[in-house]
């Protein structure tokens, strides 16, 4: 080997990995520390020790923990805008936009919907896979639930998770015949007050109001 071949073997050797290469030992580092400890006990400086970057780089590339694991379960960025855009406007109406934009990301287009299906089928065989799903979905719930704390807002989002887990499943794992038939105005029209009842509360005079 000549001076000039072995001195470019030498950068290429030396040459620091690119930022695509970096990208996926984050992902990586991601898949396998959400597997051991869940969404909720995965941290973004914990990814990063393990990937062997600084915690601004994993930001740099995801933007949040709830974005890193979209990526690493292959979820669309269009289901998580959609999940969170749910969250925008006035609270009248919180629970028919969430039960809409929960069944729009779940039956709609196959690259947001396959996913997020595969993730459901997923975690109905394997208890990591239940706890990562449980933990995602509350995540983007507990942010627009009302309550006196922190434990009153994630029972809410916990419980109205539970609540449209369950609907998705009805329709599209199990085909419940009358939860499947029924079209996403009339599944919004019945669910959506009482997903906007567990996230947002129910005031004391409706409450009132409908006992009376």
């Amino acid at each position: 080997m000549d001076g000039t071949t072995e001195a470019a073997t030498t950068s290429r050797v030396g040459r620091r990995p690119g930022a695509a290469s970096t990208r996926a030992t984050v992902l990586a580092a991601a898949s396998a520390r959400f597997a051991s400890d869940g969404f909720a006990g995965t941290t973004i400086r914990a990814v990063a020790a393990d990937a062997g970057v600084d915690p601004s780089q994993v930001m740099q590339f995801f933007g949040s923990k709830a974005d890193l694991f979209a990526a690493v379960m292959a979820v669309s960025p269009s289901a998580l805008r959609r999940f969170d855009t749910a969250f925008e406007g006035p609270d009248e109406h919180l629970g028919e936009r969430v039960v809409r934009a929960f069944l729009q990301a779940w039956e709609g287009a196959p690259e947001e919907s396959e996913p997020l299906m595969a993730m459901l089928r997923g975690a109905m065989v394997n208890e990591d896979a239940t706890a990562q799903l449980r933990d995602f979905i509350q995540a983007r719930l507990v942010h627009g639930a009302s309550g006196a704390d922190h434990e009153d807002r994630a029972l809410r989002a916990g419980l109205a998770a539970a609540m449209l887990v369950g609907i998705i499943t009805s329709r599209q794992v199990f085909g419940v015949p009358a939860v499947l038939a029924a079209d996403h105005d009339t599944v919004v029209a019945i669910a959506g007050p009482a997903i906007q009842s567990v996230l947002a509360g129910v005031s004391r005079a409706d409450a009132e109001r409908s006992g009376s």
